[in-house]
């Protein structure tokens, strides 16, 4: 898991960096500026709206005495896509972008279940069920 991560810290940003350097040699660089600020703003307002939804599905689950399941996998997305859309990048941006639309959060959340599951069944992390 460490060398994964490590890749990647090594990755994404000569990754975002060859980008930067291609979408400036079409557009320029003060328009590439612009585009990095605008959705870095877009970012954090959608984040900030998928994020108030999320907080009031959760409310709704509790207090028909439901698990929020559903809201907390909404919102682990919710709060990865806003970083990664905060992080100045086009590639995190479409990662952020792809976790804060509901619609392609669907599929990141059905890979969550499957990885929570995985870790459940493997015994590596468990889960605590507290009876009345």
């Amino acid at each position: 898991m460490f060398r994964i991560i490590l890749a990647l810290l090594i990755l994404i940003p000569v990754m975002e960096i060859a980008v930067f350097i291609w979408i400036g040699q079409y557009i320029g660089i003060g328009w590439t500026l612009l585009l990095i600020v605008s959705t870095a703003l877009l970012g954090a307002w959608l984040a900030k709206r998928e994020g108030t939804q999320v907080i009031r599905l959760a409310q709704v689950q509790i207090q028909n005495r439901d698990m929020p399941s559903e809201a907390i996998l909404d919102g682990i997305c919710v709060l990865v896509g806003g970083i990664f859309l905060i992080t100045p990048g086009f590639v995190t941006d479409l990662v952020g972008f792809f976790l804060l639309i509901p619609y392609t959060r669907s599929i990141f959340k059905a890979w969550l279940k499957l990885w929570f599951g995985n870790l459940i069944r493997k015994r590596t992390v468990g889960v605590m069920i507290k009876r009345r």
